[in-house]
C-alpha cells in the first residue's frame, strides 16, 4: 500500500503538462474519500452510541440518552491520548473506539474485554459459571464466531478454568488482548481522521460590526 502511495507521488511531480490538472482532480477525490471515511465513521459511532447501555438499569427515553453521550470537547478528546485508560473510561471514547476497531475487523477485541469486564462484576455463582460458558464459546473455543487471537496454552487453561468458573477465569486472556489493543489499535486510532477531528478546535469567525 506504501509503495503504491509512493508511485503514486512519484507520478504526480513528473514535469508534465497535464500534471496541475490530474493533481487538482487527485486531492479532490482525496479530500471527497476523506469526507466519506468520516461520515462512516459518524454512522458507525451513532450505533455504538445508541445502543450502549449500563446492564440493569432501565432505558429512560431519547432526551436523557443523548444528554448521556454529548460530543466531547477538544480538550476532552485530547485527554484520550495521555492513556488508554482515558479512553476507554470515556463512554464516547470507548463508543469512538469500538467503531474504529470495526472498521478494522478486528472489534471482537474490545467486544471480548467489554463482555471480562462484566464477567468480573458478577456475583452469583450460576451466572458466573452460564457466563464464563458464553464467552468461551462466543470469543474462546476454535473457530469461535468471534475468535480473539490467544495462544493455545491460555485457551487450554480457560477450558479448564471455566468447570468451575471463578471471577479469575479469563484474567490471562483479557490482559494480553488489552495489551495488544493499547500497543496496535490504540496508537492507530489516535492518528485516525476521526479523532484528528474530534480535537480540532472550532474556529471562531468574527463579523465585522456594522457602522
Amino acid at each position: 500500500m506504501q509503495s503504491a502511495m509512493f508511485l503514486a507521488v512519484q507520478h504526480d511531480c513528473r514535469p508534465m503538462d497535464k500534471s496541475a490538472g490530474s493533481g487538482h482532480k487527485s486531492e479532490e477525490k482525496r479530500e471527497k474519500m476523506k469526507r466519506t471515511l468520516l461520515k462512516d465513521w459518524k454512522t458507525r459511532l451513532s450505533y455504538f452510541l445508541q445502543n450502549s447501555s449500563t446492564p440493569g438499569k432501565p432505558k429512560t427515553g431519547k432526551k436523557s440518552k443523548q444528554q448521556a453521550f454529548i460530543k466531547p470537547s477538544p480538550e476532552e478528546a485530547q485527554l484520550w491520548s495521555e492513556a488508554f485508560d482515558e479512553l476507554l473510561a470515556s463512554k464516547y471514547g470507548l463508543a469512538a473506539f469500538r467503531a474504529f476497531l470495526k472498521s478494522e475487523f478486528c472489534e471482537e477485541n474490545i467486544e471480548f474485554w467489554l463482555a471480562c469486564e462484566d464477567f468480573k462484576k458478577t456475583k452469583s455463582p450460576q451466572k458466573l459459571s452460564s457466563k464464563a460458558r458464553k464467552i468461551y464459546t462466543d470469543f474462546i473455543e476454535k473457530e469461535a464466531p468471534k475468535e480473539i487471537n490467544i495462544d493455545f496454552q491460555t485457551k487450554t487453561l480457560i477450558a479448564q478454568n471455566i468447570q468451575e468458573a471463578t471471577s479469575g477465569c479469563f484474567t490471562t486472556a483479557q490482559k494480553r488482548v488489552y495489551s495488544l489493543m493499547e500497543n496496535n489499535s490504540y496508537p492507530r486510532f489516535l492518528e485516525s481522521e476521526f479523532y484528528q477531528d474530534l480535537c480540532k478546535k472550532p474556529q471562531i469567525i468574527t463579523e465585522p460590526h456594522a457602522t
